[in-house]
C-alpha cells in the first residue's frame, strides 16, 4: 500500500502541472518575460532583490511548507488514511496552487505590493483594511503555533536544535559565498551542502538540551534579527540550503515509500467526529480545513507570494514552477507524511509507549476516541510521531544502512528547519504589514509612524505577542486557530485573485478561482464558529489569559470576514453585471 499511494501521488502532481498549470499561465493570466520584474525595475538591496530560479524556489517552498504539511495530516490521522489524504490532493488541485500562482501573478502586477494591497485596490479601501488586520492575527498565530511546534521538537531531541543552530552558520557562510565573495553558483552550491551534511554531523555529535521556556526566548531575539536584516544575508542562502534538505528527505522518502512494500496499520476510515481539537469530537465538515491547514492550501502561501517573493522573481515565466509547482511540492510532502504515518504510525506510538514503560490498547475500533489523548499521554507531538514513522520507514528497507539517528535528524530538521524559516519568514511579513497598516499615520502622526514603521520595532511587535502565545503550550487551541486564520485567508486572497483575473486581466476563466473560493469560505466560517463555540470555551477556563486572547482574536477576524464578502460580493458581481 505504501508503495501504491505514494506512486499515484507523484503521477496526479506531475500530470496536473503540465496540464491545469500550464492551462493557467497560458489562458488565465497571460504570462511574459516581456514584462520587466519588479525585483529589477524596483531594485532597494533590502527587499527587491533578484534572485535565481532555484534559489528562489527554496526560499519559497521552505517558507510555505513550514511544520505545517506534516502537523496536519498527522493530526488528521484521528479520522483514518483516506480522509486527509483526499483532502490533500483535491485541495491541492483545485483550491491551493491556483491560489498560490495568482496570489503571486497579481502582486508581480501591482510592483510587488501585498495581497491585501491589491484587494484594497479592486475593492475599496474598507476592504483594503478588514484584509490587513485579518493578515496580522494570522502572522501572529502563525508565530505561535509553528514556535510551539518547535519548541517541542529542539526539548524533544536536543540534537535537532544543535543541527538547526549549525546550519544557521552554515547559511550564513554560504550567503557570504554567492553575494559577496561572487563564487561560482554551482561551487558555492556544493560547499553549501557539505556545510548542511556537517551541521547535521554536529547536532548528532552536540546536542544543546534546553527548556521549552528557553527556546521560546532564542526564538524570540532570532526572528527579530532575522526579519530585519536583508534578505540576502540570512533568508535568501538558508533558504535554498534548506531546499536541498527538502529535496533529500523527499527522495529519501519516496525511495522509502516505494520499496517498503508495507501496508497501513493505521485504518482508513475511523469517524466523522473522533476526539482531536481541545479534546472535543471534530467533526470532519466543516473543521477539517483547521485541522491541515498547509498541506491542501494555505492562505499564509499568499502572504509569502506577495510578500517576500514576488519582490525576487526575476521573470514571469518562473512563476508557475515557484508559485503552482512548490504548492504541489508540498502537496507530495504531505503524501508521504500520510503514507510514513499509516504504514508504520502504530509501531511508532509502540516504541514510544515502550521508552516510557506505558501499556496500551488501541484498534481500529477505538482509534478515533484514543489516538489523539494517546498521542498526548505518550509525549508524542505529530512532529515526534512523524519523525519516528519515517526513519521506521526507511529502516525497513535497503535504506537501513544509514544510521537510524542520522535519519531522525533529517527528518526533524525537515520539520524544524521549514517550521523556522517560516517563523522568521512571517515576522517579516509582519514587518510589512505593520508598516502598510501605519501609512494613515504618516501625515498625522508622523513621528509615531515612524516609530511603528522602523523595521526592528515593526519585528518585534508580532515577535512578542505570537510568544507570548506559545510560551502557554497549549497546543491543541494554537493549531486549530492558526488554521481558522490561515484558511480564511485563503478563500479571501483566492476571491481577490478571481476579481483581479475578472477586472485588470478580463478573462473568462475566472470560474477557477471563484467557484473554490465560495466553497472554501463557506466551510472556513462555519468552523470557526464551530471553534468558538465547542472548543474554545473550554480553554478559557483552563488558561484564561490566553484563551480570551484568542477568542478575541477570533471575534476580530470573524468580523473582519463578513465586512469583506460583503464589499467581495458588491464589487465582483456588480462589474459581472456591467460586462454583459
Amino acid at each position: 500500500m505504501t508503495t501504491l499511494i505514494v506512486l499515484v501521488g507523484l503521477a496526479i502532481y506531475v500530470l496536473l502541472y503540465f496540464l491545469y498549470g500550464k492551462k493557467l499561465e497560458r489562458d488565465v493570466v497571460g504570462a511574459t518575460d516581456a514584462n520587466e520584474a519588479p525585483s529589477s525595475r524596483l531594485y532597494d538591496g533590502v527587499d527587491y532583490i533578484p534572485a535565481r530560479k532555484a534559489v528562489l524556489f527554496g526560499h519559497h517552498f521552505s517558507s510555505i511548507a513550514g511544520a505545517a504539511p506534516i502537523i496536519g495530516p498527522a493530526l488528521a490521522m484521528a479520522y483514518g488514511w483516506v480522509p486527509g489524504l483526499l483532502w490533500v490532493w483535491f485541495g491541492n488541485i483545485f483550491i491551493g496552487a491556483v491560489h498560490d500562482y495568482l496570489a503571486l501573478m497579481a502582486s508581480v502586477r501591482y510592483d510587488g505590493r501585498s495581497i491585501q494591497f491589491v484587494a484594497s485596490d479592486l475593492m475599496g479601501k474598507r476592504t483594503g483594511t478588514a484584509f490587513y488586520w485579518l493578515v496580522f492575527f494570522l502572522l501572529i498565530l502563525v508565530v505561535a503555533a509553528f514556535s510551539a511546534v518547535i519548541g517541542g521538537m529542539f526539548v524533544k531531541t536536543p540534537a535537532i536544535a544543535s543541527a538547526y543552530v549549525w546550519s544557521i552558520i552554515a547559511a550564513l557562510i554560504l550567503g557570504v559565498l554567492i553575494y559577496r565573495v561572487k563564487m561560482n553558483f554551482t561551487l558555492a552550491s556544493v560547499i553549501g551542502i557539505v556545510l548542511l551534511a556537517i551541521a547535521i554531523f554536529l547536532g548528532v555529535e552536540f546536542p544543546m538540551p534546553a527548556t521549552y521556556e528557553t527556546w521560546m526566548y532564542v526564538l524570540f531575539f532570532y526572528i527579530i534579527i532575522a526579519a530585519a536584516i536583508p534578505v540576502n544575508v540570512l533568508l535568501q542562502p538558508r533558504d535554498y540550503q534548506n531546499s536541498f534538505l527538502l529535496y533529500a528527505g523527499l527522495i529519501l522518502g519516496l525511495l522509502a515509500a516505494v520499496f517498503a512494500f508495507r501496508g497501513f496499520e493505521v485504518p482508513a476510515f475511523t469517524s466523522f467526529s473522533p476526539i482531536l481539537t481541545g479534546g472535543k469530537p471534530t467533526p470532519f465538515w466543516p473543521a477539517i480545513p483547521l485541522i491541515i491547514a498547509c498541506g491542501s492550501l494555505s492562505g499564509f502561501h499568499s502572504l509569502v507570494a506577495s510578500g517576500t517573493t514576488s519582490k525576487q522573481l526575476t521573470k514571469e515565466s518562473d512563476a508557475l514552477l515557484i508559485g503552482y509547482g512548490a504548492m504541489f511540492t508540498e502537496g507530495f510532502l504531505s503524501t508521504i507524511v500520510v503514507v510514513a504515518i499509516a504504514g508504520f504510525g502504530f509501531t511508532a506510538l509502540q516504541t514510544a509507549a515502550a521508552e516510557k514503560g506505558i501499556e496500551f490498547t488501541l484498534t481500529a475500533s477505538t482509534w478515533a476516541a484514543q489516538f489523539t489523548p494517546l498521542s498526548t499521554k505518550l509525549g508524542l507531538s505529530q512532529a515526534n510521531l512523524f519523525v519516528q514513522s519515517y526513519a521506521d520507514m526507511v529502516a525497513a528497507t535497503w535504506l537501513s544502512v544509514i544510521p537510524t539517528q542520522y535519519v531522525k535528524v533529517l527528518a526533524g530538521m525537515w520539520v524544524a528547519a521549514f517550521a523556522l524559516t517560516t517563523l522568521d519568514t512571517t515576522n517579516r511579513l509582519a514587518r510589512y504589514c505593520v508598516s502598510e497598516m501605519a501609512i494613515p499615520l504618516k501625515g498625522t502622526a508622523s513621528g509615531f509612524y515612524n516609530f511603528l514603521t522602523n523595521r526592528w520595532i515593526a519585528s518585534l511587535i508580532p515577535a512578542f505577542i505570537g510568544i507570548y502565545l506559545a510560551y502557554s503550550k497549549n497546543f491543541t487551541i494554537l493549531w486549530p486557530s492558526f488554521g481558522a486564520a490561515n484558511q480564511l485567508i485563503a478563500s479571501i486572497a483566492l476571491m481577490t485573485g478571481a476579481c483581479w483575473v475578472h477586472t485588470k486581466l478580463q478573462s473568462r476563466f475566472c470560474h477557477v478561482a471563484v467557484i473554490p473560493a465560495w466553497i472554501l469560505w463557506v466551510t472556513v466560517t462555519a468552523a470557526l464558529v464551530w471553534f468558538m463555540w465547542v472548543p474554545l470555551p473550554a480553554n478559557i477556563a483552563s488558561s484564561p489569559v490566553q484563551g480570551w486572547t484568542v477568542m478575541g482574536i477570533s471575534i476580530v477576524m470573524l468580523i473582519m470576514n463578513f465586512i469583506f464578502i460583503v464589499d467581495f460580493v458588491k464589487k465582483y458581481y456588480r462589474e459581472q453585471v456591467q460586462s454583459k
